[in-house]
């Protein structure tokens, strides 16, 4: 059973679109070629590496992106001007675009590329407003929420 229908998902989850609009994508990109081969490292509580094993790939070859909650990393070999005769070829050199999805409030901080490896690092900062908070229980000193008409008048 490889596919399942998150439809119900849909019409009894407020505010969940996205979360199973995840689920529905993860399930397509599990049959998604793997070029290049990566790792995903949990350096910290909150600091993250993604490391892409890129032999043959030059610093400007590649194209690192980000827009929203998605990185895109790009490399477009250069062709080569001389025609090469390989006798085996296991350096696989071809062009690639892979796209990760980030979670909230996950931003790039940084990549490098050493030895063929490209490290990007990954850094989750949660604003103020988004993290938990303890509510005091006080009957006394409760505020009421007024209507905009009646804050308008006082």
């Amino acid at each position: 059973m490889r596919n399942v229908d998150f439809a119900p998902l849909y019409r009894s989850a407020i505010g969940f679109d996205r979360m199973a609009q995840l689920f529905n994508e993860a399930q397509r990109a599990e049959a998604a070629p793997s070029y290049p081969p990566y790792n995903i490292e949990l350096i910290a509580e909150d600091k993250y590496r993604i490391t892409m094993a890129l032999a043959g790939f030059e610093r400007a070859e590649l194209e690192i992106e980000t827009e929203r909650d998605v990185l895109k990393i790009v490399g477009r070999k250069q062709k080569l001007e001389a025609p090469t005769t390989f006798l085996h070829r296991g350096i696989a050199a071809r062009d690639f675009e892979h796209s990760f999805c980030l979670a909230d409030h996950v931003k790039v901080v940084g990549a490098k590329l050493d030895n063929g490896l490209l490290n990007i690092e990954l850094i989750r900062e949660v604003p103020e407003a988004y993290k938990p908070r303890k509510i005091a229980i006080d009957g006394d000193n409760l505020q009421l929420v007024q209507p905009a008409e009646e804050r308008q008048a006082a």
